[in-house]
């Protein structure tokens, strides 16, 4: 398959990278026919832990596609990394923010330019104790209801094995069986022509999390709880390690 030419920042990432998953993991892999090999789309994806990104990456690549990811813009401020996906050309997502907005626009611009834009809907990594998908936000679909691009489901599981959620220690061998599924585009055809209000943009975001959550089930032979974990009701910090401590405040002299 022809590939799209890439940036000297989206090839150095490619060069260094892919052989160390190809040392790490054994891939199942399927459903890639499912992903277009031109236009715009987006993929949607669970997140599990922090190697997530690399091998679903990986997987998306291989069929062929150039993912544009939208990353925490922390990210973007490192010394290295910053400059790697900067010129890589992610998206920074101002999390919990005014600017959070900017991140939509360059994904809607994106995907029109007939590009390969990619979310984590859950906006972080999950915090159900079983590594369920949890709620989502709407990011996804406003883009895909804006621009009408396919919504490509994407299944992950087995990156936790490498690197636990939040954990700061790889276990790096044996290698580790990686699965990644591509499901067929989710159908939002019942929302065609309708204006895009917020109940319209939570049904069709728990339709995202549904067929996620569905495909995982099918993957790990397991059923979900019957209950989609929401981190607000269970008191858990939206954003950021869970289980680190709150910093205290400083009382004043």
């Amino acid at each position: 398959m022809k590939r799209r030419r890439i940036g000297p920042a989206y090839r150095l990432a490619v060069i260094v990278l892919k052989p160390v998953l190809l040392l790490l993991t054994r891939r199942n892999w399927r459903g890639a026919e499912n992903l277009p090999a031109t236009g715009g789309v987006i993929t949607v994806a669970n997140h599990v832990t922090y190697v997530d990104p690399f091998t679903f990456a990986h997987f998306v690549y291989e069929a062929g596609r150039l993912p544009r990811f939208m990353a925490k813009e922390s990210v973007f401020r490192l010394p290295l990394l910053g400059r790697v996906v900067r010129g890589a050309g992610q998206i920074p997502v101002y999390r919990e923010t005014q600017d959070a907005g900017a991140a939509y626009l360059a994904a809607v611009e994106a995907v029109r330019n007939g590009e390969c834009v990619s979310f984590f809907p859950e906006g972080t990594l999950t915090r159900d104790p079983g590594h369920w998908p949890m709620r989502g936000k709407t990011g996804a679909v406003r883009v895909a209801l804006e621009t009408g691009a396919p919504v490509i489901p994407v299944a992950q599981w087995g990156a936790h094995e490498i690197l636990a959620p939040y954990g700061k220690r790889p276990h790096l061998f044996p290698r580790h069986d990686i699965t990644v599924v591509a499901g067929p585009p989710i159908d939002f055809s019942r929302f065609a022509g309708q204006p895009v209000t917020v109940p319209i943009l939570a049904e069709a975001t728990e339709q995202v999390m549904d067929v996620l959550t569905g495909m995982l089930e099918e993957i790990r032979g397991e059923q979900a709880p019957a209950e989609r974990f929401d981190p607000r009701a269970a008191g858990v910090r939206p954003i950021g390690n869970p289980h680190a401590k709150q910093p205290r405040n400083r009382r004043r002299r």
